[in-house]
């Protein structure tokens, strides 16, 4: 029979087949190889010729076969390959791997051949399959009908053939008996990465994108590093697709979250690149083989969960050739030679440059978007959002996590519960969003809530690392390494070291020293973890006694003697003096916490809290019911008197009343007669807001002469303001500034209120009293500057105005009009009342409208409104003094036309 008649044509299914990596086969069993390719030729040629295949040619380790029955023909090639796998090779890495290709179409046979473009498909499709892989093409595939049980074909969609246009669907045979992964086809055309498809828009961070980008593309090994949920895997992935067109080999991703083993990574990575193993030859061997003369970029993500098989493949990798580029994510640093490590800071929390929004806030406008049908939030609510982003500290995690609940709740909702006290506690991150716990496509879970991210790294720390990060966590702000040596009391640089590494702690330098952050979500794991270990009480105690050390220190020098007191120096000490007063009332002690509250007196009022003040001392008396803790007399009486000063200032003339009573009381009780001086000089304000400015006038001149003989003036320096302001109001400005005078030397011998120069300015209030712009420009500069320099804003309103008023009497009244509006602005702002001299203020503005008008008024009292505290007063202090002999002709003149009043 002639060859044209043993081959068949029309509708025909060809099949290829060959070992893969047969050379390394043939070089691996030397002499050996013969029989094994003898005995695979056998195996197949049985199987095959037994569902009617016709064997065209054997070359080498190739056959190519064609059959008439498409089903028949895959049936044929799992036989085989099932006959192979059963088969007692000499040795498991002797066993043959045979690629299998099939595609049916039609051809007609010719001198014992095919010229057909479908053999060519056939052996492309073939090209494609990796060992003990069984392909169809979709032409075979649509014809294969009726398979056994278990038996099915499993779509491995469109891949580009060489030489082919267009793509071709393949399917990969599954059955039993038969393997059933396999790295990605080697077809052609393959695509140049394996980047997975963002579901929803990545929004922000241009700047670090560029930065990573450029990073990348020019150093060998970059790792980007952040805490869990920090969002390194979503901006790696962005950054590598942006590289993909300068990577001629590809990009290609490998999560090792997944893997169990370090053994694995290499076998993982293999596999990603589309490679097997070979026979005899180690994995890595393979790997450094296929990336030397290629120019690829790796991206290797949780590089943590596997830090010693990644550090093991990188050490290799990276030395086969200069074209292998690696980005990796990690909670720490990989540690590996030639690493750049790249921090991933927080998403921003204020707007960029050109942007109209914070990139915190703009990814909770487009998730809460998503989360709520498209209904984009109003400009209130974004406020709210903004406060949500501030409080979870642009953690990305938490911001997907908390826009999940504003399916539920508001923004101002969600943003009450993120920033206020439960049952007098801390707020808690995690209890308000993570009951949310999104499907991150995470296949470990790590990420399924914050608590499950931040427990993945807390488990991996040893034991003083975790003890000093549970430590940690009862700081309301950043830490510097004295504060860290105290706490350890020895040499913390190995451990914060750990936890700098894991991304558990933050490390700024702004200052020029090194400061340690931990992020509100850590943070808020690591006191559950703290309470879950009993140690709460002894940690926070400890925390407590720092904080008024801290407190205490904030009011001396180097020396340990007092210093004039600053409220910048208290400013930065606020938040750990509040945990520490939140402990206070909730667990702590009562009269510890009045101490703090009694040493942030004049901080209360003077940047405008003496409302959080009051309340604090009222949840303070309720912890002391509770503790019956003993307070000696005379600390009870300066926390009482302090809480009238704050009643005070609040504008509460009843509760004024009540504890200046209460005060008066505890300190005739301890007998001491400083004790008894100071607060008794704090009585006269609430006669004087009743109108009993005589009786207020008597009560300072009797105090004072009760307290000279006891030799505790200096103790009623407050009863001689008040007695000076009461002889300005009844315009004695001349006994008034006899008065000051003898309290100069006073005031200087006192820490606590020598910074305000209130001698300076009762004694400018005097001068502007007798028109004496002179006298008044000097005294109310020399306050203004000392009141700014030591942060005394509430009393700097003050003394603006009063310099708004010497303009006024000087005929500067455009200034004046804006040192108006800006007194105006920050006296709302501090939450300050007008004052003993508010009737004053009022009679100069009208003074100053009248003279240059309403529209100019009204113009110039608007641009001072706008100006900041600072601001305004270095536009007071800018103003020339005025001479003395124009003022001298100045008050002559004015003198004759308009006598002044004495």
């Amino acid at each position: 029979m002639s060859a044209d008649r043993r081959l068949p044509s029309g509708l025909v299914t060809f099949l290829f087949t060959d070992i893969e990596g047969s050379t390394r086969l043939a070089q691996m069993l030397g002499n050996g190889y013969r029989p094994v390719l003898a005995e695979h030729r056998r195996l197949l040629r049985s199987a095959l010729r037994q569902a009617d295949g016709v064997e065209l040619f054997t070359e080498g380790d190739s056959y190519f076969f064609v059959f008439t029955d498409p089903a028949a023909a895959v049936l044929a090639c799992a036989e085989g390959q099932r006959a192979l796998a059963a088969y007692a090779w000499p040795s498991e890495q002797a066993m043959p791997r045979v690629r299998m290709g099939l595609h049916t179409g039609f051809a007609q046979a010719h001198a014992g051949e095919y010229a057909s473009a479908e053999v060519h498909r056939a052996a492309r499709v073939a090209n494609a399959a990796h060992g003990g892989q069984i392909l169809l093409s979709e032409a075979t595939a649509t014809r294969t009908r009726q398979l056994p049980d278990q038996t099915w074909l499993l779509d491995l969609g469109l891949h580009k053939l060489r030489g082919f246009d267009g793509q071709e669907r393949l399917f990969q045979l599954v059955a039993p008996g038969l393997a059933r992964h396999f790295p990605r086809l080697r077809t052609s055309e393959a695509p140049a990465h394996n980047l997975p498809s963002a579901i929803t828009p990545f929004v922000g961070r241009a700047g670090e994108r560029a930065e990573l980008s450029d990073l990348a593309a020019r150093q060998r090994l970059v790792t980007v590093v952040g805490s869990g949920g920090a969002g390194k895997t979503r901006l790696a992935v962005e950054v590598a697709g942006e590289l993909v067109g300068q990577f001629p080999d590809g990009v290609w991703l490998l999560d090792l979250a997944t893997i169990s083993d370090p053994g694995l990574v290499a076998f993982t990575l293999m596999n990603t690149l589309g490679l097997r193993p070979e026979p005899g030859k180690p994995v890595l061997d393979t790997l450094v083989e296929y990336a030397a003369g290629r120019r690829m970029l790796l991206v290797l993500d949780t590089c943590e969960a596997q830090l010693a098989g990644v550090r093991a493949v990188l050490a290799q990798l990276l030395t086969a050739g200069r074209g292998v580029h690696v980005l990796a994510t990690s909670r720490e640093p990989l540690s590996v030679p030639g690493e750049v490590v790249w921090r991933i800071p927080p998403l921003g929390l204020e707007p960029g440059p050109g942007a109209e929004r914070a990139d915190s806030v703009a990814l909770l406008i487009e998730r809460t978007t998503a989360a709520r049908g498209g209904r984009v939030p109003a400009e209130p609510e974004i406020r709210s959002l903004g406060r949500v982003a501030t409080r979870l500290d642009g953690l990305p995690l938490a911001l997907e996590l908390a826009a999940a609940r504003l399916r539920v709740l508001s923004a101002g909702e969600l943003a009450d519960r993120l920033e206020n006290e439960l049952d007098g506690k801390a707020p808690d991150p995690l209890g308000a969003i993570d009951g949310t716990a999104l499907a991150l496509g995470e296949p470990s879970g790590r990420h399924a809530t914050l608590q499950a991210t931040v427990e993945w790294s807390y488990r991996t720390l040893p034991p003083a690392a975790a003890s000093l990060l549970r430590g940690l966590s009862v700081f309301a702000g950043p830490v510097d390494l004295q504060t860290v040596e105290w706490w350890v009391d020895g040499d913390p640089l190995d451990t914060l070291a750990t936890l700098v590494d894991k991304s558990l702690l933050q490390v700024g330098r702004d200052t020029g020293r090194s400061e340690y952050r931990m992020l509100d979500p850590i943070r808020a794991f690591a006191a559950r973890c703290l309470t879950a270990e009993g140690e709460e009480r002894a940690v926070r105690d400890r925390h407590l006694r720092w904080a008024l050390h801290r407190l205490e220190r904030a009011q001396q020098g180097a020396d340990g003697r007092p210093v004039t007191l600053s409220m910048y120096s208290l400013d930065p000490l606020a938040g750990e003096l509040r945990a520490a007063l939140r402990w206070c009332v909730t667990g702590g002690s009562a009269r510890l916490g009045l101490r703090i509250a009694s040493g942030l007196d004049q901080w209360w009022r003077e940047r405008g809290l003496a409302r959080e003040g009051r309340l604090w001392h009222f949840r303070l008396y309720s912890r002391l019911a509770e503790t019956g803790e003993h307070v000696p007399d005379r600390e009870l009486a300066l926390v009482y008197y302090s809480h009238s000063m704050h009643a005070c200032a609040d504008g509460e003339t009843s509760e004024e009343i009540r504890f200046a009573q209460r005060a008066e009381v505890a300190a005739r009780r301890s007998g001491d007669a400083g004790t008894v001086a100071r607060v008794l000089a704090g009585q006269p304000g609430p006669l004087v807001s009743l109108g009993k400015a005589t009786e207020a006038e008597q009560l300072c001149r009797d105090l004072l002469a009760w307290a000279g003989p006891r030799e505790v003036t200096a103790d009623a320096l407050f009863a001689i303001y008040n007695l000076a302001e009461l002889l300005w109001l009844r315009e004695a400005y001349a006994e008034a500034a006899e008065l000051l005078a003898t309290a100069r030397p006073v005031e200087a011998l006192r820490p606590a209120e020598r910074g305000r120069r209130t001698v300076d300015l009762l004694l400018g209030m005097a001068a502007l009293g007798r028109r004496d712009l002179v006298a008044a420009h000097d005294h109310l500069s020399i306050a203004l500057r000392s009141r700014m320099s030591y942060g005394f804003h509430s009393r700097a309103c003050v003394a603006v105005s009063a310099m708004a008023a010497r303009c006024v009497l000087g005929g500067e009244n455009e200034i004046a009009a804006t040192l108006f509006g800006a007194a105006a602005a920050a006296k709302a702002r501090l939450c300050r009342g007008p004052g003993i001299f508010g009737a004053y203020w009022t009679t100069q503005q009208a003074a100053c409208r009248a003279a240059l008008g309403d529209a100019a008024f009204d113009a110039a009292w608007a641009r001072g409104f706008t100006m900041s505290l600072e601001d305004a007063s270095s536009l007071a202090l800018d103003i020339e003094a005025p001479r003395r002999v124009d003022h001298e002709l100045t008050v002559l003149l004015d003198g004759v036309s308009q006598p002044e009043s004495s």
